[in-house]
């Protein structure tokens, strides 16, 4: 028998090349798992392929290691069949740990299965030799290269199917296994070669017309490292890419999670907002009504609230509303929805056992809100008026519930407010009133159906006229005149006071333009602003507009904001008034001592006026701390060098009291009554020619 020898460096290449093989297929193993759809396949071909030539080619590398005295060659068709037979047994490998389960006895069908594939692989391409006597192989050798090729395909399989997911240390450990399933693969393979015995005679049948030996250990080398590092590079690259992607479509998932949050949510309070709350409600009713039992809908509106914001600025009331839902949602249950629906109307919707719950519900609601908020240092004293309505039978859609719940909330608050009200069918009646009035002022602002009534301002010395202060009043179709009151405070919380405001200021610049055309140069209109009208953006821009378009001096035009309104923000405040000081218009500060005064911030105002409110002029005569009040005001005034205006005479007590304590100009029904246009020229011309005749005598 012939005694054969091996290239130890051939031996150590194809050890490096069956771990390269196997860390390919753990690798792809990997990829296969996370890929979806045609893409799984894809990767299987293109896997088999160069697990198929990475296994193939550690064989074939090992048998070129085999020195024999006679030349060495292959048959290439045998090859070819050995590299096929390669091929496919990865491609089954890799199908097979891309499967969602690997029982026991699957492992056990496809080791067999692929050790067979890799050990016919093996004997097929050492027949490519075409030995002649042919190769003897020993039994037990033989057996025990089967096994361990049935052994490292269960091994390797098994292995495969574990790392298969991107773990943490995932590729060191692909590493590690990858090194024991190369030595089991190479073990298997030099079993097998030591199972075969060459005859003394043997030549090679091969060597004539096959595949040549000399130097295709170093073509197979080259070929199969380039098809293993194009593989891994294809699935690194790719993986990275998915990975890539994954953190993109995560972002992205986080993002629309983040705008479904917004849009459902409002951005103050965290609070579900009024779409959520009506989804919110339609489950309740859904569940009621599959179920049995009722939930109460509580809308719960705060009093007092806005003097809080007008005295201390919107950034403090917005803190106390956060405080107001952290200190309502203590109070609930985790299947309870407390909602914020807008400014500072919240809605609690809770389940009930039955409808007398409620009672006790809304009573613990008042007194939440009774409590005293420590908000940055300031203690604010607020309270709550709640609306209930119940399911079943206050409405029979969310919309409806709501629209109910508000009418009690409504009904709460003309009972004096800090208390609840159950939902009554009366309460409709108020509560469409006030829609049909809304509709009203919105034809009313189209069709222009406001008018300005003038009433005048007299010097207190003189009792000569020195101009008028306008006031708005609408002209309803059906209702008649409407004074301000029933209508301004729906035109400031639906916005519609930002285009009435701006119809009074040019109406009211249009009628100071006849007026100083026909004479009466030295006088100015008073013109008042609401706090929204104040705060709006286009508030500079409109007076100068007005003014250019009738073509009116600025200093015949006095703009009139409440004390409370110029101290909300008192440094915006002050670069608006800035603004429109610069521009020449003259400024008042309206019902000045009721609202909360800053003397630092009142002496840094552009203002020109100071307007006494009527509160204090009316009980001059009977309450020494309204003439003690009044007269510090006008000293005040007086200091600041502004002129000073008490509204509201009535007596000529007060006339006569207000006129010695130094006031300049005085209004209200003892001097003249609000009129329009012409009716106030006629009083004023009676007036000059009542005086002329003493004029003539003098």
């Amino acid at each position: 028998m012939l005694i054969g020898s091996y290239s130890p460096s051939l031996v150590v290449i194809s050890l490096f090349v069956a771990i390269l093989a196997s860390y390919t297929a753990l690798d792809l193993a990997g990829r296969i798992a996370t890929a979806q759809g045609r893409a799984v396949y894809l990767w299987i071909v293109g896997g088999a392929l160069a697990m198929g030539v990475g296994v193939w080619s550690m064989h074939f590398i090992g048998m070129l290691a085999l020195r024999l005295p006679f030349a060495l060659g292959f048959d290439v068709g045998i090859t070819a069949l050995s590299l096929l037979i390669a091929v496919l047994s990865s491609g089954f490998a890799l199908w097979l740990v891309s499967q969602a389960r690997l029982p026991a006895w699957q492992l056990l069908f496809g080791a067999l299965v692929m050790g067979a594939g890799i050990s016919c692989m093996h004997y097929t391409g050492m027949a490519a030799m075409r030995m002649t006597p042919g190769i003897d192989y020993d039994p037990t050798l033989f057996g025990a290269s089967l096994l361990i090729a049935v052994a490292a395909s269960g091994a390797a399989l098994l292995i495969a199917f574990n790392l298969r997911r991107n773990t943490p240390h995932v590729r060191l450990l692909r590493g590690g296994a990858a090194m024991v399933m190369g030595v089991a693969i190479v073990g298997m393979h030099y079993t097998g070669m030591a199972a075969a015995s060459f005859a003394d005679a043997s030549y090679c049948g091969a060597a004539l017309d096959g595949l040549s030996g000399n130097g295709l250990d170093n073509l197979v080398l080259v070929t199969t490292l380039a098809v293993l590092a194009i593989a891994l590079l294809t699935s690194l690259l790719d993986a990275r890419l998915e990975a890539r992607t994954a953190v993109l479509a995560d972002s992205l998932t986080q993002a629309n999670q983040e705008l479904s949050h917004l849009a459902l949510h409002d951005m103050l309070t965290g609070l579900p907002n009024r779409s959520l709350l009506a989804d919110r409600i339609q489950q309740a009713m859904q569940a009621v009504q599959e179920q049995g039992g009722c939930f109460a809908l509580m809308f719960i509106d705060l009093d007092g609230f806005k003097p809080v914001n007008d005295a201390f600025g919107h950034h403090l009331g917005d803190q106390l509303l956060r405080e107001v839902g952290l200190r309502l949602r203590e109070d609930l249950r985790s299947h309870d929805t407390l909602a914020r629906i807008g400014g500072d109307e919240f809605v609690l919707l809770v389940q009930l056992n039955q409808p007398d719950d409620a009672l006790g519900l809304a009573e613990r609601q008042v007194q939440l809100i009774n409590r005293a908020f420590l908000v940055a240092e300031h203690e604010l004293n607020i309270s709550a008026s709640v609306g209930i309505a119940l399911f079943p039978g206050n409405g029979a859609t969310p919309q409806e519930l709501l629209m109910n719940a508000d009418a009690a909330m409504y009904h709460a608050k003309g009972l004096g407010k800090n208390g609840y009200s159950f939902f009554d069918v009366s309460m409709n009646t108020n509560a469409r009133k006030q829609l049909q009035l809304l509709q009203d002022l919105r034809n009313a602002v189209e069709q222009q159906q406001f008018r300005l009534y003038y009433q005048p301002k007299f010097d207190a010395a003189s009792g000569i006229a020195v101009g008028a202060e306008a006031l708005l009043r609408w002209e309803h179709p059906q209702q008649g005149l409407l004074m301000p009151a029933t209508f301004i405070e729906l035109a400031e919380k639906t916005g519609l006071i930002i285009p009435i405001g701006e119809w009074v200021l040019n109406e009211a610049c249009r009628q100071m333009r006849l007026w100083y055309v026909q004479g009466y140069e030295e006088w100015r209109i008073a013109v008042n602003l609401s706090a929204l009208q104040f705060c709006h953006a286009g508030l500079v821009n409109s007076v100068a507009a007005a003014l250019e378009r009738h073509q009116l001096p600025a200093n015949s035009l006095t703009l009139e904001i409440t004390e409370t309104t110029a101290m909300r923000d008192a440094d915006a405040s002050m670069n608006v008034l800035q603004q429109l000081s610069d521009m020449g218009v003259d400024l008042s500060i309206d019902d000045f001592g009721t609202g909360y005064s800053s003397l630092m911030y009142l002496k840094r105002l552009p203002a020109n006026e100071l307007k006494i409110d009527r509160g204090f002029v009316r009980d001059l005569e009977h309450d020494g701390d309204d003439a003690a009040i009044v007269s510090a005001i006008v000293a005040l005034g007086q200091a600041l060098g502004l002129r000073i205006v008490a509204e509201g005479v009535e007596t000529d007590k007060q006339q006569d009291f207000l006129t010695r304590l130094g006031c300049n100009s005085l209004q209200g029904y003892l001097l003249g009554h609000p009129l329009p246009a012409e009716g106030f020229m006629a009083n004023i011309r009676r007036a000059e020619e009542a005086a002329a005749p003493d004029k003539v005598s003098e």
